[in-house]
């Protein structure tokens, strides 16, 4: 899945433009989702007219990784977890340089779920995204979504996470370790603690 430039509207205001733009001349609003905080405090059906002009541009460049990668960016904010997983792993093709396309598409694996009521195959599914995202960019926050994959593979198989012996010869402090030493804050476990392990934004607080 190569990059290339296509024309299409803006989801926003209907004027064409193309992919290759950040933002739109008309009305300076992005033209293509590349990270969830774009989507995160837009209004409902704002988001479905932007998924909708992605469908749109979609039908006639069904390979195109920036368009899958903004259409997954509204299905995720729309709570389309299965939809927006499909356009997340389209986007994945010959993607090199963005990381928040694996670290989303491990947050769908959630379904907005509490995270210690994933399944074992959705769990596999997320450190398979997460080291993907690692290996483009070392993020703390992934370190720490890893970390607390690894709890939830514990506690699936019945061990006490906390209190074993054993957890210390798992990735799991050790993850934690590289969260914090890459950047990982106080506010972000307080996030994601709040979010009952739903991770949304990524920017720093």
């Amino acid at each position: 899945m190569a990059h290339q430039v296509i024309d299409m509207k803006c989801p926003g205001c209907g004027a064409p433009t193309s992919t290759g733009e950040t933002t739109c001349k008309y009305c300076h609003r992005p033209v293509i989702i590349s990270t969830f905080n774009s989507v995160y405090s837009m209004p409902l059906p704002e988001v479905n007219k932007y998924a909708g002009a992605y469908r749109k541009a979609l039908s006639e460049n069904p390979d195109s990784m920036e368009l899958n990668n903004s259409v997954a960016m509204c299905y995720l904010k729309l709570k389309l977890y299965d939809k927006a997983t499909e356009a997340f792993e389209r986007a994945m093709e010959d993607n090199f340089d963005n990381s928040e396309t694996f670290f989303y598409a491990a947050i769908c694996r959630l379904r907005g779920k509490k995270a210690f009521l994933a399944q074992r195959a959705d769990i596999d599914k997320i450190e398979e995204y997460i080291n993907a995202a690692l290996m483009i960019e070392p993020k703390g926050i992934y370190y720490y979504f890893l970390t607390c994959a690894n709890i939830m593979l514990r506690k699936i198989s019945g061990a006490d996470v906390y209190s074993d012996p054993l957890a210390q010869n798992t990735p799991y402090l050790r993850y934690k370790k590289y969260g914090v030493i890459r950047g990982i804050t106080k506010a972000y476990v307080q996030l994601f603690k709040k979010c009952k392990g739903r991770i949304y934004s990524i920017d720093e607080p």
